[in-house]
């Protein structure tokens, strides 16, 4: 594990929630009544981020259904990691794309653009991944890394402007981190209790480094520090009121987090007489993974010590 939080090699941030879309997968309930935040707190967000990232990687939501927000986002950002190498991503559905908001987008510095709308829940189901295609292409846009930058080899890319694209599996993203949201109150989410989304990029493995094959890559949601995308039961930072490294600095120490950054769930209880065979007979119980994450930290909270967690209503009690 690593020391020095003020380097961090990919940040993913869902600055907004509002969604031109409502797909019934969604993890965080994004939609055109989604949760938002000021463009002022994320003016703050972005004072508290580590001083050195290899990338940023705005997402939501639809980040084109904040425009205005997006772009001072980016302005900021681009004011802040000048000259260090920082490069500046954007997930997106793809819908609200048009030229004038591609070359608004590369002027304000993003290099790469993944549409992550390619499967059958999304409204256009892929539909306009030619139009796009064509469109990327008249800005001189590279598509030759089609597949998500996952691998530490390659999560920079290496041309001056890419894009590509993915969806959601119901191997993969309903396996795992999608036991949230919608898929969760629809019952779309798949049950597979011995699926570990935590070992992967954007589960919690690697979020405080150590590891050479994924890039250390740390999530907030909204203002939620958390170590994956579909964050722990209770965040483990506000990032409007404090530095991220400060905050991956302090729960460095816990051995609960040290267990997560292994990507091993299982066993991040052991320090409290939880065993890994207790630990995966709870996740056979609730057949998800995260669920069972959920469930670790609303029973054993008071143990952890709650003022490692923000002071939600809940964590409080």
């Amino acid at each position: 594990m690593k020391t020095d939080f003020n380097n961090c090699e990919s940040l993913y941030w869902v600055f907004t929630q509002l969604c031109n879309d409502e797909c019934g997968h969604c993890y965080n309930l994004s939609g055109p009544k989604g949760e938002r935040i000021s463009e002022e707190e994320c003016l703050q967000i972005i004072g508290n981020l580590p001083e050195h990232i290899g990338r940023i990687i705005l997402s939501g939501g639809e980040p084109l259904a904040e425009r205005k927000k997006l772009y001072h986002i980016l302005d900021r950002l681009q004011e802040r990691y000048a000259g260090t190498g920082t490069q500046l991503m954007l997930q997106t559905n793809g819908d609200l794309l048009n030229e004038e908001r591609l070359d608004t987008l590369i002027e304000k510095g993003v290099t790469r653009f993944d549409i992550a709308s390619i499967d059958r829940y999304h409204k256009k189901k892929g539909e306009h991944l030619e139009r796009l295609g064509r469109l990327f292409e008249s800005r001189g846009v590279n598509g030759d890394d089609k597949d998500p930058l996952v691998d530490k080899e390659h999560y920079l890319h290496q041309h001056p402007l890419s894009w590509g694209y993915w969806g959601a599996t119901e191997d993969m993203w309903l396996g795992g981190n999608w036991a949230r949201g919608r898929a969760l109150e629809k019952g779309i989410w798949k049950r597979d209790p011995e699926h570990n989304f935590c070992t992967i990029l954007s589960g919690a493995r690697n979020f405080l480094g150590g590891y050479d094959d994924i890039p250390q890559e740390v999530s907030i949601q909204l203002w939620k520090i958390n170590p994956c995308c579909p964050g722990t039961k209770f965040p483990i930072g506000d990032a409007r009121t404090e530095k991220v490294a400060d905050v991956l600095a302090r729960v460095a120490e816990s051995p609960v987090f040290q267990r997560l950054n292994e990507g091993d769930p299982w066993r991040m209880g052991e320090h409290l007489g939880v065993s890994m065979e207790a630990a995966k007979k709870r996740t056979r119980e609730l057949e998800n993974v995260c669920l069972y994450c959920d469930a670790f930290f609303e029973r054993h909270l008071q143990e952890l010590n709650p003022d490692t967690f923000v002071a939600l209503p809940l964590a409080r009690k």
